[in-house]
């Protein structure tokens, strides 16, 4: 294991400086799972949810997250991201909806933490807005997929 970017020499905590870095293309891709009833995943998929249509809200509420991510996580730059797309999978199974998340930006810095950020929010967004009808839902398996930089 490499040492702590965020830790400075005193061991405090510190933001990481990225102005000696070059600027460049960049995009990471994270995923998660929520886990639910198939009934309730019925209800999701045929816009029949209270609160209204849940995987429009849940998409709008990880690109809105992505964009505030260094305004929510202390040490996290804030970042213009160029692109940001969250996206649903249901599997055969019927027993859970994936969240995967890509997020894109030209700079020094990466954006991993941007595409995280809109997984959780969006699984949080469903979580939120479907609640009153499955009380077994689960977030998990939060994880990034890939980064990549050119």
């Amino acid at each position: 294991m490499g040492r702590l970017t965020h830790i400075n020499s005193r061991g405090e905590a510190s933001m990481v400086d990225v102005s000696s870095k070059p600027v460049q293309l960049r995009e990471a891709v994270a995923s998660g799972e929520i886990w639910l009833q198939t009934d309730t995943l019925k209800l999701i998929q045929s816009e029949n949810i209270a609160k209204g249509n849940v995987l429009a809200a849940a998409r709008l509420a990880g690109i809105m997250a992505a964009k505030k991510t260094g305004e929510l996580i202390p040490l996290c730059h804030p970042l213009p991201i160029s692109h940001c797309e969250v996206n649903f999978e249901f599997p055969e199974t019927r027993d859970r909806i994936i969240i995967k998340a890509s997020a894109k930006i030209s700079a020094q810095t990466g954006v991993e933490m941007e595409a995280l950020t809109a997984v959780s929010v969006a699984a949080l967004t469903i979580y939120d807005m479907c609640k009153a009808v499955d009380k077994q839902m689960r977030i998990t398996d939060i994880k990034l997929i890939s980064k990549t930089k050119k």
